[in-house]
């Protein structure tokens, strides 16, 4: 086995860039369903705003798997670990491309979701190899993998989706994942264990760390409201697009996804500004843009033009908070990086979880006003997070200059 040492040694930009591209295809397996919801629905007959609970409980089982498997980076060897959560995650999406029921499709989802934790597994893994004064931008770039594999997902599958079916988008995903395995068993650096703890004393470990660490509470609760009001939208767009006024198919509906395009090419100028800004400073852009977002959301069903424009700033706030949020949280104690990642995440995509079905339950009671109050709700309680912890920062210094 290598030290750290080695392994940051051998931290070239071709091992980021492939490893930023195994963000994208690990992260993809939770979000190709999105574009497909109306097509899952029709097929099992159930109604269209029911069908979100695919994307509930693979956000939920996603949250369970960080909580559950990634911790065991910090004790095993990170490629073997994540090379054995994608193979995992291949017979989960064959599962879903065979279930013949829709209760059998929510299992399987879950499945996927848990098993799906491979880019959790790598980003610590990398970004602690990083040199300090680059961490942020070499955050930046695997994050703009993971936006990638967003784009990714929401993208092809609704295009695949309207030509063959959404059977066979998960199908292909199976297919995809052999591929991912290939790259991550071979080119995932190999680092030494930081502990010897057994799995019991690892999960404790995580209270400990939430007790003990500051920043790590305020993080995570900022990433739950975060991704919680980022997922409200995406988790009920699909239904809201396939009505009128729009009545768009899978197709154009994953065509969407491109408006992450401006995100993925900002990632690593978003980095570089985390190396450099207060973290706090750039939470709370990141709380009003999502704030703002949603009040363009809103207008949606009266034109695209604004739900467009709410999506570019939705995508900008999300993803500034993510980098700024993971860069300070990564800093804390190196021998437990991927405990804080587990703890972080995981609030992150519980948040992501709770945002999906809050975000059906506001679309369905009043469309897309109910959707963007759901969501800028969500927002402004990060903002208030943010501010709330910003007071306790400035009363600690003044307490310990008096």
């Amino acid at each position: 086995m290598t030290s750290t040492s080695d392994g940051a040694a051998g931290l070239s930009g071709r091992v980021v860039a492939l490893m930023a591209l195994s963000c994208a295809l690990a992260v993809s397996t939770i979000y190709y369903h999105q574009p497909l919801l109306p097509l899952i629905a029709s097929s099992f007959g159930v109604p269209s705003t029911q069908a979100s609970l695919i994307a509930t409980l693979t956000q939920l089982g996603y949250a369970i798997g960080l909580l559950l498997i990634v911790p065991l980076a910090d004790r095993q060897q990170p490629r073997k670990l994540a090379s054995l959560a994608v193979a995992a995650n291949a017979f989960a999406l064959l599962a879903c491309a065979a279930a013949p029921s829709f209760a059998l499709l929510c299992i399987a989802s879950f499945a996927v979701g848990v098993t799906a934790i491979t880019a959790q597994i790598i980003i610590p893994t990398v970004s602690g190899l990083a040199p300090p004064a680059l961490r942020g931008r070499t955050a930046g770039i695997l994050l703009g993998g993971l936006s990638a594999g967003l784009l990714l997902a929401r993208t092809a599958s609704g295009f695949v989706g309207a030509a063959t079916g959404w059977r066979t988008v998960f199908l292909a995903a199976a297919l995809v994942d052999l591929g991912l395995w290939a790259i991550v068993a071979r080119k995932l650096p190999a680092v030494s264990t930081p502990t010897s703890l057994g799995y019991g004393a690892l999960l404790r470990s995580l209270g400990r760390l939430v007790r003990e660490e500051r920043v790590l509470r305020i993080s995570a609760a900022t990433a739950f409201m975060m991704f919680a009001a980022f997922s409200a939208l995406w988790a009920t767009l699909a239904a809201l697009l396939a009505q009128p006024p729009y009545g768009f198919g899978p197709a154009a509906i994953g065509a969407f996804g491109l408006v992450a395009l401006l995100g993925i090419a900002a990632s690593p100028r978003i980095g570089a500004l985390a190396d450099r800004l207060d973290a706090r400073a750039l939470l709370l852009a990141r709380a009003l843009a999502l704030a703002l977002g949603f009040a363009f959301i809103a207008a949606g069903g009266r034109g695209l033009g604004w739900l467009i424009a709410g999506m570019v700033l939705l995508d900008f706030g999300n993803r500034t908070g993510l980098v700024a949020n993971q860069t300070r949280v990564y800093a804390l104690r190196p021998e437990a990086r991927s405990r804080l990642n587990t703890v972080f995440m995981g609030a992150y995509f519980l948040g992501g979880s709770a945002g999906a079905a809050l975000g059906a339950y506001g679309a369905h009671r009043a469309g897309w006003a109910g959707l963007a109050a759901t969501g800028a709700l969500l927002a402004l309680a990060a903002a208030a997070i943010n501010m709330l912890s910003l007071r306790a920062a400035r009363a600690a210094v003044v307490d310990g200059t008096s």
